[in-house]
């Protein structure tokens, strides 16, 4: 028997050689298609999304990424058999039959030695290292994953600044049995399939193959009575309401980390962070380019003929726009510092295009004082 391992290349629709920007991309289409906010209380959906930022937290790293593709491939001294998935991508976890690695020193006895790669296994496979009958599970800590998600926030909020609040689905410690996985008071006890070592041993012909024990999971224990809110398994999903300081003058494409607000972290390590990338909704009136702000305005052909002045309006307020004689249609003109700040205090411009309106319509009068006009410029 072997541990099915996850494809996240498949997982994410993504070739193996796939770019960091393509894999980005995938991330984006699919975490948007199945974000819970779109979902709304669909268990499979939750679980494809868990799934695919499972996916993104390993691809999206290059160290971690390219452990991935070793272990992948093969490239490791546990593995054996041929491909990744049923039937291949099988590891050895006893030093029965490996005495040939004793000369260039290597150990079975711990995936610990090899750092980075032992993570990934236990990403991949759910699986802590290789542990001797008897002994007691090896705990490993390990930092939560981070949660990726998207919001559109309004033109004002964007330029002013604010608050935004979003439904964001993790998990999170059950708060009943506080992450014992069982009812409070109840007993533990040492897992009697596999001794508490987490893992059980098959045969297979000259060297045997570890699996997580079916009976405790992996955790080397026995619960007398199970948690009934999270049913042993430690953690409840939840959907929580966050609020999100939006910065003044943020822009399209920029991401918002909340440090500690992503999936918690096993056994004491600390939670991952949230990461929110903004999109801003488009302005009817303005647009938007760094820290200035453009607009346009349509003036009369009186006004453009013999000026005037306009009140126009500006992401502070309204201003007084002064319209010499004889304006040009699409003659463009910067009230100074009525853009965004900078970071440095500084203000951007905004910048109003004028749109001249032309009559459509003369009575035969007004066409006759409109000729005599035109004669009387020449």
């Amino acid at each position: 028997m072997v541990t099915a391992a996850k494809d996240y290349y498949e997982i994410l629709g993504v070739s193996k050689d796939a770019s960091a920007e393509e894999i980005k991309k995938a991330y984006r289409r699919l975490a948007m298609k199945y974000h819970p906010d779109r979902t709304k209380g669909d268990k499979n959906a939750e679980e494809r999304f868990k799934e695919i930022n499972e996916a993104y937290h390993i691809l999206s790293d290059p160290e971690k990424r390219k452990q991935y593709d070793m272990m992948r491939e093969g490239f490791n001294p546990f593995v054996s058999g041929g491909g990744f998935g049923p039937g291949g991508f099988r590891f050895r976890t006893s030093t029965e039959g490996f005495e040939q690695f004793k000369d260039f020193g290597f150990s079975f006895d711990d995936l610990g030695g090899f750092g980075g790669i032992g993570d990934i296994f236990e990403s991949i496979f759910g699986y802590h290292g290789t542990q001797r009958r008897g002994t007691r599970a090896q705990r490993f800590a390990q930092r939560g994953g981070d949660i990726y998600t998207e919001i559109t926030i309004p033109f004002e909020l964007a330029v002013h600044g604010g608050k935004q609040t979003i439904a964001v689905t993790r998990d999170e410690v059950c708060p009943r049995c506080g992450g014992t996985g069982g009812e409070p008071g109840s007993r533990v006890t040492t897992c009697p399939r596999c001794g508490g070592s987490g893992t059980v041993l098959f045969s297979h012909g000259t060297f045997g193959i570890s699996r997580t024990c079916p009976e405790c999971y992996g955790s080397g224990e026995k619960i007398a009575k199970p948690c009934r809110e999270c049913k042993g398994a430690k953690m409840v999903r939840r959907t929580r309401r966050i609020t999100v300081k939006i910065p003044k003058g943020i822009r399209e494409g920029q991401t918002i980390r909340l440090a500690g607000q992503g999936e918690p972290g096993v056994n004491g390590a600390p939670a991952g962070d949230l990461l929110i990338k903004i999109h801003i909704q488009p302005h009817s009136y303005f647009r938007r380019d760094g820290y200035n702000i453009f607009s346009e305005e349509t003036i009369s052909l009186e006004e453009a003929v013999l000026g005037g002045r306009r009140r126009v309006r500006t992401i502070n307020g309204w201003a007084n726009l002064k319209i010499p004689p004889g304006t040009q249609p699409m003659t463009k003109f910067r009230l100074r510092k009525a853009g965004l700040q900078r970071p440095d205090g500084s203000y951007g411009d905004h910048y109003v295009t004028v749109k001249v309106e032309i009559p459509k319509k003369l009575n035969s009068h007004q066409q006759k004082l409109f000729k005599a006009f035109v004669e009387s410029l020449k």
